[in-house]
This record gives C-alpha cells, sequence and structure tokens, in this order.
C-alpha cells in the first residue's frame, strides 16, 4: 500500500490587494499608500495594529494559491534526493504559460481517482506520445527507443523497475516513477486500472523546484541531463488514448 499518500487541505481562492504606490504619492486613483492604509484600519479593531498582519496574511494566502506553496515530503519513495519530512517549494506558475511538464522534471499532482484523494510527488519518466518500455538487456528504460542513464538519482542498488512494462503515453497523460522504486507505488502499479496510471496534466500543482527544510540540505532542484538526448517522438509509437494500457505486462 502506498504509504506516501498525504492528504491535504485545497487551497483556497482569496482576493490579493491590488499594486500600490510605495511612494506614497497619489496612484492613479488619487490614493496612497497611507491613505489605502488608514482606509484599511479604520475598518478594523485595533486599527493599524490589526490591518498591517492582515494585509500580510492576504499577501501569503495569494501567494500559496496563485505562485508556489510548500509540500512536505511524506515517505522515502522520492529517496536519495528527497527524504521523508523534508520541504519543498512548489512553483505552481512552471506550467502555466504554454510550457507543459518535461521528462525528469519531479513534479506534484492530485492523484484523486488516479492514486488516491491525496496529493503525490514523483519524477516525470515519460510525456504524451513517448513510447516507454523496461526493461531492456541492461536492465535499463528505454524512452522513444533511447535508453535512460537513472544512476543520477535512482536509488543506489535498484533497478528500473521490477515490473516490466511496454507502453506508449496517451497525450495529455504523464508516466510518473519514484525515485527509490521499491519504495515507490506509481504509474507501473495501475497499468490494469481506469486510466492506465497515467495522470492527466491537466492535475499537475506544480514543479518541486527547491529543498527548503531542512536548511541544510536546502538546494536548487535541477533536471538531469538522463533525458536530455531523448528524440521527442518514436516514429512508429501512436498513443491509444482507447486504451493508454494497452502493450503493459504485469
Amino acid at each position: 500500500m502506498d504509504t506516501e499518500a498525504q492528504p491535504t487541505e485545497r487551497d483556497r481562492s482569496s482576493h490579493p490587494v491590488g499594486p500600490e504606490d510605495t511612494s506614497g504619492a497619489p496612484g492613479p486613483e488619487g490614493r496612497s499608500r497611507s491613505s489605502l492604509a488608514g482606509h484599511l484600519a479604520g475598518r478594523f479593531p485595533g486599527g493599524r495594529t490589526t490591518a498591517a498582519p492582515l494585509l500580510v496574511l492576504l499577501l501569503l494566502l495569494a501567494l500559496g494559491t496563485f505562485v508556489a506553496r510548500p509540500f512536505q515530503i511524506p515517505s522515502g519513495s522520492m529517496e536519495p534526493l528527497l527524504r521523508a519530512g523534508d520541504r519543498v517549494l512548489v512553483l505552481k506558475l512552471a506550467y502555466r504559460f504554454g510550457a507543459g511538464p518535461q521528462r525528469g522534471d519531479v513534479v506534484v499532482f492530485d492523484g484523486t481517482g488516479y492514486f488516491g484523494d491525496a496529493d503525490y510527488i514523483k519524477r516525470v519518466a515519460g510525456v504524451g506520445g513517448d513510447h516507454v518500455v523496461c526493461c531492456d538487456m541492461e536492465g535499463r528504460i528505454r524512452v522513444n527507443g533511447r535508453a535512460v542513464d537513472e544512476s543520477g538519482f535512482l536509488f543506489p542498488g535498484e533497478s528500473a523497475s521490477t515490473v516490466p512494462f511496454d507502453l506508449v503515453v496517451p497525450e495529455g497523460r504523464l508516466f510518473v516513477l519514484g525515485d527509490h522504486r521499491r519504495a515507490s507505488s506509481d504509474s507501473r502499479d495501475r497499468l490494469g486500472s481506469p486510466g492506465g496510471g497515467m495522470i492527466p496534466v491537466s492535475r499537475v500543482i506544480g514543479r518541486a523546484d527547491w529543498i527548503v527544510q531542512p536548511f541544510g540540505r536546502a538546494t536548487r532542484l535541477h533536471r538531469p541531463d538522463a533525458y536530455a538526448r531523448v528524440p521527442a517522438r518514436e516514429p512508429t509509437a501512436q498513443p491509444d488514448a482507447a486504451n493508454p494500457g494497452e502493450g503493459a505486462h504485469g
């Protein structure tokens, strides 16, 4: 049973305060920052003492809703990169302007109806149209005919997978794996279920960009070079939207 499910309260929308002129000079509406603060202060008990923390709270809510949010790693399925208890910063804007998840990205997604009623964190091994096979004669995953060297992030001593598979990722979906394969319940375990273990891109909350806690391990997370030479598409591979798990074994 996947131990990494992390029930979370979904982000609630908020109404962020609009831009203000920090110079104190009247803005387009003829109001200065001080007049706005005074206006808000007059509406709350305690005046400015209450209004200032409220503005900060609204700003933090806006950032958490639209820009980035922290995510606590619930299990060891992404070791050695991420350990249980680590906190990562998830950039929500990473895929909001036309760019989609890429092979090698570590993403947080809503697994409701596909993995479980929780948010999960995994590495993208295949995007829409990719032909993903495991394993070749050397025990490696092949994507669009190209072997992927996962030694830079795979848990030491583990193979690419003990579960064989041969599949084409449907358009708009992702094939995701944990780095600690023996401790990860991921797309491999759901090949015969509805959706074939593939996560809709629309369910991706964002890309994990930084380890922020513990402070001694704080670092930027980079996309590994392992997928750099994988071709965009294998000419003979065609996605089968009607049966996304077709060709899978195990």
